[in-house]
């Protein structure tokens, strides 16, 4: 449990029983709220690198009225959070902590209606984030559409996925999948508990952005999760692979020699802060450094490469990206807003080899008023986000054994002068219902409101239903909804590109 005692302002709910424990939270706005709740022991020590153990079970009632630890993030030292205008952290959060195995649950009731559950999973890659960022607060969603939401805490970085199994043997042989099992157990605690909460274990949606729709792409294909989840929702993450055992043993006996430590006694042993800033500076861009491996326990399978996995064939499936992802990675480029002609071939070729002309062509076709700049980020957009996900839409539908769903936001937020058009992360506020929590990256108006209504509406219906309101994809129509002020659908959108990049 979070540590922070309730202020004495709080109107505290009655104890609710949990698996682990009896938990309290707070009323806030007509729900029940309860956060720092934890599902996970501690993994320091020996239980470095290991599986999640269940935690010792406590008597009283645990305080659930603040945040628990997010993970440490990349390179950093224990208790420093990085932040980004699509993810800051909430104001009560605390200081990270490799004690991080927390999550929070918002509710319209600790009764018996058996609600639809929703379980995010936060962006960050794998590197970095946290369940507690302002715009994951889940109250709004819970609210408006009578579900329970959760967000969830896990392992991440060097401390989640750094590979040991060749090198340490059996006992850590899914080590490289440490944070993602985190996810699991975090799973089953919503499949014990939720129903406690109000909501119903049967009826669970996972759902994330960023390495989050990554994680919900690995869930599809661990068995381990089989049965723990009902719906899936893959927004800008669409996670096609995991990374092979070779890269990442390779990338964990250069990590031992640098810190020179050659036991798993040395290893737990080494302080926190030491191993998290050791761990970036092996060559390598630090967001695939350490990742989720083919480990052939955890994950058996790449999850959509060179199909789908058919482990979960029959859950239903929304996939989608935003029209101009690239440019919040880009923003910072010495060169932004006045890319040269260089700098445009060289995001077409990253994007599409030897057909790199042809993409471009048809960008400056679909988007005739983008200057160099937006062009050359429209192409890194379309070249990764945009084309894995109609990638991993197109095997789902291959499959023929549960609906999937695409959908594309163009609304663009006035932020920033306009330069970030439709950028990654932009659709997690409209999602949430959560605008003026997030008024720094929508913008101002009444626009970010009416497409966040559509969005969390959409969202809420799937959750319910399985079914957001528009036609399922497949090869032939490719039918998307396309979401902005006036949201419509459309078949086969930038099909010139799709049939480039194919």
């Amino acid at each position: 449990m979070a540590d922070d005692l309730a202020p004495a302002a709080l109107a505290r709910t009655d104890a609710v029983n949990t698996s682990n424990g009896p938990v309290a939270g707070y009323f806030e706005d007509g729900l029940a709220v309860f956060k720092g709740l934890r599902y996970g022991a501690a993994p320091v020590g020996a239980l470095r690198f290991k599986p999640p153990q269940r935690p010792q079970p406590w008597a009283a009632p645990a305080d659930a009225t603040g945040y628990g630890a997010p993970a440490i993030q990349s390179g950093l030292a224990a208790g420093e959070r990085r932040t980004s205008p699509g993810d800051p952290p909430a104001p009560d959060e605390p200081a990270s902590s490799e004690d991080c195995l927390f999550l929070n649950v918002w509710t319209p009731g600790t009764d018996a209606a058996r609600r639809p559950v929703m379980v995010w999973l936060h962006g960050g890659g794998f590197a970095n984030g946290s369940g507690g960022a302002a715009m994951y607060d889940g109250g709004a969603l819970a609210r408006k559409g009578d579900v329970v939401t959760v967000t969830v805490n896990h392992r991440l970085n060097v401390f989640g996925y750094l590979h040991l199994g060749e090198i340490f043997g059996d006992d850590y042989a899914q080590s490289g999948a440490a944070g993602m099992l985190d996810i699991v157990q975090a799973l089953e605690w919503v499949r014990d508990n939720i129903a406690a909460f109000g909501g119903d274990p049967g009826d669970v949606t996972i759902f994330g952005e960023s390495g989050g729709g990554w994680k919900v792409s690995l869930l599809m294909a661990m068995p381990g999760a089989r049965g723990l989840f009902h719906k899936a929702v893959i927004q800008s993450g669409p996670g096609l692979t995991a990374k092979p055992v070779k890269d990442a043993t390779e990338t964990a006996r250069a990590l031992l020699k640098i810190l020179g430590v050659d036991t798993p006694e040395a290893l737990a042993a080494v302080p926190t802060d030491v191993l998290s800033k050791a761990s970036v500076t092996l060559p390598g861009e630090v967001m695939r450094l350490y990742s989720p491996v083919l480990d052939g326990t955890a994950i058996p399978r790449h999850p959509y490469q060179p199909d789908a996995s058919p482990l979960n064939a029959d859950v239903p499936l929304m996939i989608g990206s935003n029209k101009d992802e690239a440019t919040l990675f880009l923003l910072a480029h010495p060169r932004f807003g006045d890319f040269t002609d260089d700098d445009v071939a060289k995001q077409a070729r990253a994007a599409a080899g030897d057909r790199a002309d042809e993409l471009l062509a048809a960008l400056r076709r679909a988007y005739p008023d983008y200057s160099p700049t937006h062009i050359g980020a429209a192409a890194q957009t379309v070249g990764n986000m945009w084309i894995n996900s109609v990638r991993l839409a197109e095997r789902k539908a291959a499959q023929k054994a549960a609906p999937v769903f695409m959908y594309m936001l163009t609304w663009e937020t006035p932020v920033s002068r306009g330069r970030l058009k439709c950028p990654h992360a932009l659709e997690i506020p409209l999602v949430f219902d959560n605008v003026e929590k997030a008024r720094n990256f929508v913008g101002r108006g009444d626009e970010p409101q009416i497409v966040a209504d559509q969005m969390s509406d959409a969202w809420l219906r799937f959750a319910r239903t399985s079914d957001p309101g528009w036609p399922a994809y497949d090869a032939a129509t490719r039918t998307t909804k396309v979401f902005d002020v006036e949201s419509r659908l459309e078949d086969d959108p930038l099909s010139e590109v799709r049939t480039v990049l194919s």
